[in-house]
């Protein structure tokens, strides 16, 4: 049978059986890739943890590429969603401490293990496969575009150094979050992320103009 045999008609909408097994079948695999890995999670082990067939798996994807872009938009779907309710208060002090709070809170009921889930699978992709990295890009852009926002009305709103840069202090404390989250994994306690964003946010507080 062909790819594209096996592979649904993208423009024939899903029927809601159809739209829960193929989020059944993306969920499995990235438990699966989270756990084990990109390369150790065989299509063979999603189709068991998902309680499917093979043939529902190519029906839905045409390879295992296709997963892992997938897998790829639900993890970054799912960890956006769980700050989703924090962005729209990343532009005062106290909503970007809050936020902070909420992040290592989180880590500290996970024991500290996992790391970040879209950090974890650019790592295993950024040098071999270009059109995952990509994905993985993506999504790091949304998630610092959510930080910007916040960042960018406090600056046109004046509470910012007019020097201040909402696109750079975006980027950094994306980046500081993402080395903390590594580092916290590693050494399985919250204080690298607890620094990393505190040193990030007393910065913010620094350039901000008081009223």
């Amino acid at each position: 049978m062909t790819t594209d045999a096996r592979q649904k008609d993208p423009a024939k909408p899903l029927t809601p059986k159809g739209r829960a097994t193929r989020r059944r079948i993306v969920a499995a695999a990235a438990q699966l890739m989270y756990e084990r890995g990109v390369t150790e999670a065989t299509l063979e082990d999603v189709r068991a943890a998902a309680g499917v067939s093979g043939s529902q798996i190519y029906h839905y994807f045409a390879d295992k590429q296709a997963l892992l872009l997938a897998v790829i938009e639900f993890q970054t779907e799912a960890v956006l969603e769980l700050q989703e309710p924090h962005f729209s208060r990343l532009d005062t002090m106290a909503g970007l401490r809050g936020w902070r709070d909420a992040l290592v809170e989180y880590q500290r009921r996970l024991q500290c293990r996992g790391g970040c889930p879209i950090g974890a699978l650019g790592g295993e992709v950024a040098e071999t496969n270009p059109e995952a990295r990509l994905a993985v890009a993506s999504g790091f852009l949304r998630w610092e575009s959510a930080i910007r926002e916040g960042l960018t009305a406090m600056h046109e709103r004046g509470e910012l150094a007019a020097d201040a840069d909402p696109d750079d202090l975006a980027l950094a404390t994306l980046a500081a979050l993402q080395g903390g989250l590594l580092l916290t994994q590693i050494q399985r306690e919250v204080r690298p992320l607890e620094v990393a964003l505190d040193t990030m946010l007393d910065h913010i507080a620094r350039v901000r103009v008081s009223p």
